[in-house]
């Protein structure tokens, strides 16, 4: 079933295009970050993005600038440059997870070692080491991935992240998110309104307005068991604390904290009938609750409001 949140993202097509800077070791681009992508084929004026181009001695790199344009957001992308494009873009909210074309991406970006002085290739990690000591300077190494650390990048307005290195560059956050310190967003996944994230939003994953991803929980990428549909949570839906889904919720649903759903899980439905899971997969309006004396999953229908978002407490104002 489509819900309402999957109705949202429709497939954007065009051009984009943007002035950033770029990162090189040899003839290779680490990464690239764009102050202010656009879509368009007109990039914007970056005034004094000169003042940006550097050599680093220490880490063996160069700076310069770099001005990018996608002909079709609909095509594959191109090379690294590109790629950084498509994740600025995501993360900057012009266009929404899922609505752009990011086949063969793990391809062109390559891994780094993000660390607090920039990226460094991986091989030459121990000489950037060697030489940053050298000039009293305290080499960190907050991880070695592919893509960086979202807040590096883009900072949306409107959103709280209580720890930056569990969002992506990449994500989607819309004003009114708040991500917890346990909370984590993929790339090209993320939420359309107003949500609290405590727990795991996997790539591709969309999340509704006004609903709550509890502290733990988990949301698989894909409907489990080998599907291609993408998953997607409506809006004022609860996942409870440790719970987890590995199908598609409509709005208003409430998962019991501890209960994890899968495509396959056998289920009582609401007219007594037991059938996999997916069978309800986009429905609205469904409590997933575990029988506590026989163990078996319930789904019954529900109506009124599991209270919803505290204004005061997640307001990001």
């Amino acid at each position: 079933m489509t819900t309402a949140a999957d109705a949202d993202l429709t497939a954007v097509t065009g051009s984009a295009s943007a002035t950033g800077l770029a990162t090189y070791f040899g003839d290779q681009i680490l990464d690239v970050w764009y102050p202010s992508p656009a879509l368009g084929s007109d990039p914007i004026d970056v005034p004094g993005i000169g003042n940006g181009i550097d050599s680093d001695e220490v880490r063996g790199v160069h700076v310069r600038t770099i001005t990018t344009t996608i002909a079709d957001l609909a095509e594959a992308p191109a090379d690294t440059a590109d790629a950084y494009l498509r994740l600025h873009l995501l993360s900057a909210r012009l266009v929404k997870p899922r609505t752009i074309n990011l086949t063969g991406i793990f391809g062109l970006l390559p891994i780094v070692a993000w660390t607090n002085i920039g990226p460094v290739p991986v091989e030459r990690l121990n000489d950037v080491r060697l030489h940053a000591r050298a000039k009293g300077i305290n080499l960190v190494v907050h991880g070695v991935d592919r893509f960086p650390r979202m807040v590096d990048y883009v900072v949306p307005s409107g959103v709280r992240i209580a720890d930056a290195d569990r969002v992506r560059l990449g994500a989607y956050l819309a004003s009114g998110t708040t991500v917890m310190h346990e909370g984590f967003v993929n790339f090209n996944a993320g939420t359309l309104g107003s949500s609290m994230v405590e727990g795991r939003i996997s790539a591709g994953v969309v999340v509704g307005d006004g609903s709550d991803i509890g502290g733990g929980a988990s949301i698989m990428g894909t409907l489990s068991g080998g599907g291609t549909e993408v998953v997607t949570i409506g809006t004022g839906t609860l996942i409870g604390a440790n719970a987890g889904v590995g199908l598609s919720l409509g709005d208003n649903c409430v998962v019991e904290a501890g209960l994890y759903v899968t495509a396959g899980s056998k289920v009582t439905l609401p007219d007594g009938t037991v059938a996999k899971a997916k069978a309800v997969s986009g429905d609205s309006n469904l409590l997933f609750r575990r029988n506590s004396q026989t163990g078996a999953i319930e789904i019954s229908s529900r109506t009124g409001t599991w209270g919803g978002l505290n204004a005061a407490l997640h307001s990001n104002d």
